[in-house]
């Protein structure tokens, strides 16, 4: 994301994962679109972070560990953030809520209570005092490619390595994940990311 709007829109920016994979491939990304000039990549753990310089947007797309929740990593997120700055922050939320526990534990929640339905999350949102200007949700059409995308991988994978010790395990997950992914995730679970302004 921080490679392409650097590409796009000319930004700087810090990105920081704990996946040395991660890293690693979002330095090479940056070399490949040549604007490694323009972004840094760290490794290490994003829980409490802050810039040493206030910066326009802050930005926590699918780990909100880090704060310890939602309102935890919005709180961490705006010590770095400048006045009149947004706050990015990608969540998921139950579409509908689930009727039982094993149904969230079927969406890979560990209980109903990790999420909140979409209505509720906006007003959390205002609860904490900021406004939402902008949201960009999955529809289940964009939850398939990129459940799908994951599976296409995992069977590339077991092609090329089928001797490797994790074969069987990556084999369980990619028969039974197309089924647990259309009778769980494709109908209760949502995602969205969330752009907000302090009021």
């Amino acid at each position: 994301m921080l490679c392409t709007w650097a590409r796009d829109h000319g930004v700087t920016g810090t990105g920081i994962d704990m996946s040395p994979l991660f890293t690693e491939q979002a330095k090479r990304r940056a070399e490949e679109l040549g604007i490694a000039h323009q972004v840094q990549f760290i490794h290490g753990d994003a829980a409490g972070y802050v810039s040493d310089e206030k910066v326009s947007v802050a930005a926590c797309v699918g780990a909100t560990w880090i704060g310890g929740g939602v309102a935890g990593t919005i709180a961490l997120l705006a010590q770095s953030l400048c006045s009149g700055g947004i706050i990015l922050v990608g969540e998921p939320y139950w579409r509908q809520l689930p009727p039982t526990e094993e149904v969230a534990k079927g969406c890979l929640a560990h209980s109903i209570a990790d999420f909140l339905l979409l209505p509720e999350l906006l007003a959390s949102f205002g609860h904490l005092g900021y406004d939402v200007v902008e949201m960009v949700l999955a529809d289940q059409d964009g939850w398939d490619r990129y459940e799908a995308a994951k599976w296409l991988t995992m069977r590339r994978w077991l092609e090329a390595n089928s001797d490797d010790e994790f074969a069987k395990e990556v084999r369980a997950q990619l028969t039974s994940e197309p089924e647990r992914y259309a009778a769980y995730t494709r109908e209760y679970l949502g995602w969205g990311v969330f752009a907000l302004m302090l009021r």
